[in-house]
């Protein structure tokens, strides 16, 4: 079985990247995509750099930016921070120019295919384990995603294999995670990777973009709750969460934000849900259910 804390705090995770989509669109109206990622990804960085040494205080621990004297730990966790920060920093660049590109259905499906990269990628590269009912989940879960985001016939275009190139690349970022994140403080990852993410958009922002004061103030608020919410609190729950849970089930449990992003829209916005829709919510449960029943051991047989 897997540790309850981890499953609660991914699916929180998933949870507030589905209801942050309406401030991504707004700010993708006013910011070009390396612009909105490096200011996003700036104002996460800031909001967590005062929580860790909040954090800290409460368990009185000396104020301290690596919180450790140990030179090895410091060394993992700023190449681990590095590390997962150019895997953000490239899947989430992919992912925003990708989105002008395609629906907003087929890329939340795209995008969800990482449900079934993640067990081969890790099978291939890190030896992972994955069990006959995790691959049936990975299915169920694949289709019930079909059903939520594809409404329209399916044709690939340019922004759709942007979008495919994003699903590698969170893959990748999931993996990378799950390699380092034992043993470090999960907050302080996040905070260097949120900080590496910035510094690589920024850069690239005042190579290949024409960044504006102005439309970024228009943009603010979108940007101040997707940077908060979606980036400093929805990746520092990711890395903490896979702490605890293997990266398939942490796969299919962030992947409901496409689940809340629908249902978000329905509660808050009054938008119809489909039968096929609801079925769709349904076959995501129940393949996520199904992954976190423990397989008998051989010598119980």
């Amino acid at each position: 079985m897997y540790n309850f804390s981890g499953i609660i705090m991914l699916t929180m995770c998933s949870l507030i990247w589905g209801t942050a989509f309406i401030a991504q669109s707004v700010g993708a109206e006013y910011l070009e995509p390396l612009t909105f990622n490096c200011a996003r990804s700036f104002f996460a960085a800031l909001f967590l750099l005062p929580c860790f040494l909040i954090f800290d205080k409460l368990a009185g621990k000396p104020l301290s930016l690596w919180g450790t004297k140990d030179k090895a730990t410091r060394q993992k966790l700023l190449r681990g921070g590095v590390i997962c920060g150019v895997a953000l920093a490239i899947a989430s660049l992919f992912q925003q120019i990708g989105m002008a590109h395609t629906t907003v259905g087929k890329a939340g499906f795209i995008t969800s295919l990482y449900i079934v990269i993640v067990p081969i990628l890790g099978m291939l590269f890190f030896k992972n384990k994955v069990n006959i009912l995790q691959w049936l989940s990975v299915v169920i879960a694949t289709v019930g995603m079909y059903f939520i985001c594809i409404n329209e016939a399916f044709t690939i275009n340019k922004g759709d294999m942007f979008i495919l190139t994003c699903a590698f690349c969170f893959t990748i970022h999931i993996l990378c995670i799950e390699s380092v994140i034992q043993g470090l403080d999960g907050v302080r990852l996040s905070f260097i990777q949120l900080f590496v993410c910035a510094l690589i958009n920024g850069v690239l922002m005042f190579i290949f973009e024409t960044p504006s004061w102005k439309n970024l103030t228009l943009a603010w608020e979108a940007v101040a709750y997707a940077g908060i919410m979606s980036s400093g609190v929805g990746y520092t729950l990711q890395i903490i969460g896979q702490k605890h849970v293997s990266s398939v089930i942490a796969s299919m449990l962030m992947s409901l934000e496409s689940v809340f992003a629908m249902l978000s829209g329905w509660l808050l916005l009054g938008q119809v849900l489909t039968t096929r829709e609801l079925w769709g919510c349904a076959l995501v449960f129940v393949a996520i259910i199904l992954a976190q029943i423990p397989m008998p051991s051989k010598s119980s047989q």
